[in-house]
């Protein structure tokens, strides 16, 4: 059954890949770029979008959202233009339902859609 709009997300800024994240990442798989979110990070890996999503007052919950690029069958990028780039969107549309990402002005568009068209089409 798909859902709407199932997830949304919203990167803020490129950041450091976080070091624990070799914890979850399989055989072959690596980080290749991470973004903060409000209250954690996103990261791409060559096989994935991993999303931390820490939870609470005291932030110790985390939740992991982990999407295989496999099941991604479309996305879409947004912008304004660069006068008025305050934020952009993404929109990937998965076997399950589309997520929307936003991303605030220090995201750079090209950049997260060359990562997503790396990904899907390697």
């Amino acid at each position: 059954m798909a859902v709407s709009n199932i997830l949304e997300w919203t990167l803020i800024s490129e950041c450091p890949i976080p070091r624990d994240v070799e914890e979850i990442l399989v055989d072959g798989e690596v980080a290749v770029a991470a973004y903060k979110t409000f209250r954690d990070s996103a990261i791409f890996t060559n096989k994935r979008l991993i999303v931390r999503d820490a939870q609470g007052l005291t932030g110790k919950k985390v939740e992991i959202y982990s999407l295989p690029y496999s099941s991604i069958i479309m996305w879409s990028t947004e912008n304004a233009g660069k006068f008025l780039d305050f934020n952009s969107e993404v929109e990937l549309w998965t076997r399950v339902g589309r997520i929307k990402i936003n991303l605030q002005k220090g995201v750079d568009i090209r950049k997260f859609d060359r990562l997503i068209a790396e990904a899907l089409l390697k």
